[in-house]
């Protein structure tokens, strides 16, 4: 059943906004409510992907948009160990007419290999490679020159740094991003412990080789990353996790460099939006929408 002006109004009414600079827009984008119309031609779909990644091929699912492309495409990215995969906003943003890829990193939830902190760089340069490839980009409909990246706690790290050497990208969105290069000066047994709840469906792991993993990416913190997201239209999204100053002081950093193109939003949600989630899609899909 459609919903009634009324209704999406209510809805509306219903966001509770933290203190934010991009706080949740006053009039909810329709694709949180409404699907988009029938197109027999070319109808909404989801396609299996195979991606080529250093010598295997990690699991991926487009959801792809109804109509004619190409489509603009947002990538998605998982935090650790990717147990809140944010399927309920890229369902959300195929209906604001954006194909979205999502995939598992090497070594997790099925996909082949042993999961490393760093490989999952590497996927995310390996998977924009893949959809940037014109065969690729043409079979699925993918408008290569409007891709943004998103990504949710680990995965907000993954962005960060990839965006900060991928300037072919149109835009990325952190949400609730945690500063993995950061936690290289931690000591190891609070670091393991931390590990050992976070270790659900990744193959070749201990807590001890995760934290000892940790240990080598003190050369990918948001400090590093921040002068190459100086030009790049950045989302920054926190939470009531403990995570905000560490984005904060990342926003601050790119405006110290003279970047002009990065917004920022809190919400009063946990590390996974878990009561923010129509706030969370409302802000991403308007911050997209209003893309250049």
């Amino acid at each position: 059943m459609s919903r009634t002006p009324l209704a999406a109004a209510a809805l509306a009414a219903a966001l509770i906004a933290g203190p934010a600079l991009a706080a949740p827009p006053a009039d909810l984008p329709a694709a949180i409510f409404t699907d988009p119309p029938a197109d027999a031609a070319h109808p909404a779909r989801m396609e299996v992907l195979h991606i080529p990644t250093h010598g295997v091929e990690i699991n991926g699912v487009a959801y792809l948009a109804a109509g004619a492309g190409p489509h603009p495409t947002v990538v998605l990215f998982h935090g650790l160990p990717g147990n809140e995969k944010n399927l309920d906003l890229a369902q959300a943003i195929r209906r604001a007419g954006w194909h979205v890829v999502t995939l598992n990193y090497r070594g997790s939830w099925g996909s082949p290999g042993q999961f490393r902190f760093r490989q999952n760089l590497e996927d995310a340069d390996a998977t924009l490679a893949y959809v940037r490839t014109p065969a690729v980009a043409a079979r699925l409909g993918i408008d290569t020159g409007k891709l943004v990246i998103i990504g949710h706690s680990m995965g907000g790290w993954v962005v960060i740094n990839t965006a900060a050497h991928d300037h072919g990208l149109a835009g990325l969105v952190s949400i609730s991003a945690a500063d993995m290069g950061f936690r290289a000066a931690a000591p190891h047994a609070p670091l393991a412990a931390a590990m050992a709840n976070n270790m659900e469906a990744l193959a070749g792991v201990t807590a001890d080789s995760m934290a000892d993993d940790i240990a080598t990416l003190g050369d990918t913190t948001f400090a590093h990353a921040a002068p190459g997201l100086k030009d790049t239209p950045f989302l920054n999204l926190t939470s009531d996790d403990g995570l905000a100053p560490g984005n904060e002081a990342l926003v601050a950093a790119i405006k110290a460099e003279g970047g002009t193109r990065v917004a920022s939003g809190h919400a009063a949600a946990d590390h996974g939006w878990s009561d923010h989630r129509i706030d969370l899609e409302a802000r991403i899909i308007t911050w997209l929408q209003g893309l250049k």
